[in-house]
């Protein structure tokens, strides 16, 4: 049996990880959605990767551990190898970031914000159209459920530099998924390709929370690693 600690993105928290959780589950696996400090203002990276390994040896023995990061989960993800024997790191989605950098320099140093700003034109999209922007795959009913679960975001965490030297020596996967508005597949492809060197992305449907509006599916992308 596979444990999935399944890592929340920036302000969000366990619940958005619910729909993959119970699935997983059915397979067969312990899904363990984590909270994160995310609206402590004296919490850093190094806090919420604890938060993460915290979860995990909370809920008895591991003996196969695979670390789910998305979005923002993808800077706290690399930092659970430091703490626990983890077999495979997932990215869904997810900010891939190299040593010494800080969520908030991200942006700029990946080309998001012209890539973002692009993408919007593109497609018409008003970029402060929450709705549009993350969850316009999402049911109606399931998106006002996921907007109730937003969670302050200190910046705290945002502005520490990302504290390891390399990436961890562990397999590592990258998903990618197709209609993502916020984090445009264009854009990360290319990020994935310069800084994760011999990682394919692997496509799977959905926009930014594929967990909500796929979870069947990405639930299956999971487990085919």
């Amino acid at each position: 049996m596979t444990t999935y600690a399944l890592v929340p993105g920036a302000g969000t928290d366990s619940w958005y990880w619910g729909p993959v959780a119970r699935r997983l589950a059915v397979l067969g696996h312990r899904a363990l959605p984590v909270d994160l400090p995310c609206d402590d203002d004296g919490a850093g990276l190094d806090d919420y990767a604890d938060a993460v390994a915290d979860a995990v040896q909370a809920d008895g023995p591991v003996d196969d551990l695979v670390v789910v990061g998305h979005s923002f989960g993808g800077f706290t993800a690399p930092l659970v190898c430091d703490r626990l024997d983890v077999r495979e790191l997932v990215l869904v989605t997810a900010m891939v970031p190299v040593p010494g950098e800080s969520g908030a320099g991200w942006w700029t140093a990946t080309g998001h914000d012209t890539a973002l700003a692009e993408h919007t034109a593109r497609f018409g999209l008003d970029p402060d159209d929450v709705i549009a922007l993350f969850y316009h795959d999402v049911a109606e009913r399931t998106a006002n459920e996921a907007l109730r679960h937003e969670r302050p975001q200190s910046v705290a965490a945002f502005e520490q530099p990302w504290p390891r030297v390399r990436w961890p020596e562990v397999r590592t996967r990258f998903l990618l998924c197709r209609e993502d508005r916020f984090l445009p597949p264009s854009l990360m492809r290319t990020v994935v390709a310069r800084r994760l060197r011999g990682v394919v992305p692997e496509m799977v449907p959905g926009a930014h929370h594929p967990m909500l509006s796929h979870p069947v599916e990405l639930a299956a992308a999971l487990t085919a690693g």
